[in-house]
């Protein structure tokens, strides 16, 4: 039984999972909270670029 509790492996790749799970949700509650923020800001960035570089022809 002691040996049972003193047997670690298996431990590491447990930790990266939770590591990795962590950030995962961290992702997810970010993006729920700034999703639209973040697509504003690619949309006008976007169109930034679009319209300065507009005058421009291949």
């Amino acid at each position: 039984m002691i040996r049972f509790f003193k047997d670690e492996s298996g431990q590491g790749m447990t930790e990266y999972v939770l590591v990795i799970a962590l950030i995962a949700v961290v992702c997810i509650v970010a993006i729920k909270l700034f999703g639209s923020q973040i697509k504003d800001l690619i949309v006008r960035s976007t169109r930034k670029i679009k319209d300065e570089t507009a005058g421009f022809s291949d």
